[in-house]
């Protein structure tokens, strides 16, 4: 084979190993909400010293030391109005994302319910967000969380919200934000909500700046 037929049998090969990769990473993005919540390899990554609490039933929980603000999104209430995370400055927010189609976003809901349950005094927000498509599918969501007062209902239709934080799609997806809205810290799969290791956590982020 000539030098230039040796040239564009590269330049193909080239071609098709960049491809390639590419599809691949677009299948593990589109796929992520529907697999195993699975860490990610990846390299070593920077923790805060919240790292002391990811025990236990949080063992695989994310705090990272360069503290990123909470993406700016619109998301939507029961009735419709327009919702950010920027209107919960000044108060510790747990973000839980999760769908009727996730089973262990069922299954955690009631331990989300009492974690709300043990905060009265609204110093600590619970947001879940249901991120279910299709009036039926938003209707069954909201009936399933009326039967875990007292959490309220929130909503993004567009199932955007779980690849703007963290777990890149993964579901369930629990974020802690702090008084800034900056993430302190993220967990991607089912937990126990209402735990010691998670009260530990919360009254940590809770105590900062106060």
């Amino acid at each position: 084979m000539g030098g230039s037929g040796k040239g564009v049998l590269i330049g193909a090969l080239a071609l098709a190993v960049i491809a390639g990769g590419t599809v691949g990473t677009l299948y593990a993005m589109r796929a992520g909400p529907f697999k195993g919540a699975e860490p990610v390899e990846a390299g070593p990554v920077a923790r805060s010293e919240l790292a002391r609490f990811a025990t236990g039933p949080l063992a695989r929980l994310e705090t990272p030391a360069v503290l990123e603000t909470a993406p700016v999104y619109v998301f939507r209430d029961r009735e419709g109005a327009e919702v950010r995370f920027e209107d919960f400055r000044g108060k510790v927010v747990l973000v839980n994302l999760w769908a009727m189609w996730c089973a262990p976003c069922r299954t955690e809901m009631p331990t989300i319910a009492a974690l709300a349950s043990a905060y009265p005094d609204g110093d600590l927000v619970v947001l879940p967000i249901n991120v279910d498509t299709g009036a039926d599918a938003v209707a069954d969501a909201r009936s399933f969380i009326d039967v875990h007062e007292p959490l309220p209902f929130y909503s993004d239709t567009r199932f955007q919200l779980p690849f703007e934080f963290p777990g890149r799609g993964k579901m369930p997806q629990t974020i802690l934000l702090d008084r800034q809205g900056r993430i302190h810290a993220a967990f991607s799969g089912e937990a126990n909500w209402n735990s010691t290791e998670a009260r530990a956590l919360i009254d940590a982020v809770l105590a900062e700046g106060t």
